[in-house]
């Protein structure tokens, strides 16, 4: 089990260890994408975005599934975000960003980016700051 109170799914990783998208399907047979994109200006720079790919959601990839499977999809993140973190040993700041949905606006955070954050000690130790800004969390790792 894993630290996050639930076994994360199979995790397909890129087919270079060092590659940036990652997909796993639930047991409800959902199946979902987690992309690390680089700052062209700066490359220890990821954001972290996932989301569904299933035909189903009407191509929406930030689409609420409510499948019950939330506790697992997250640790499969958690242990995704983890993952990629081991590969680039050198990475300085990680945003995350919760879309918002039609009634949230796009300047407050947003159920999702909320959801993110009780995540976030899974992930980072005390060696990272957290800065939130609007509907994105900045994780940024301390000067030493």
């Amino acid at each position: 089990m894993s630290v996050t109170g639930s076994d994360p799914y199979k995790i397909v990783p890129p087919a270079i260890s060092s590659g940036s998208v990652y997909l796993f399907t639930t047991d409800s047979g959902v199946e979902y994408e987690v992309r690390f994109a680089r700052k062209k200006d700066n490359l220890l720079h990821a954001t972290v975005a996932f989301g569904v790919l299933n035909e189903e959601f009407g191509g929406e990839e930030y689409a609420l599934t409510n499948r019950g499977e939330v506790y697992r999809v997250m640790s499969t993140i958690v242990t995704i975000v983890r993952n990629y973190m081991a590969e680039h040993p050198n990475l300085r700041l990680v945003e995350f960003t919760g879309e918002p949905k039609e009634n949230e606006s796009p300047d407050e955070a947003t159920k999702r980016l909320l959801l993110y954050n009780r995540y976030l000690k899974f992930i980072f130790d005390e060696s990272w700051t957290f800065r939130q800004m609007g509907n994105r969390m900045v994780v940024e790792r301390k000067e030493i």
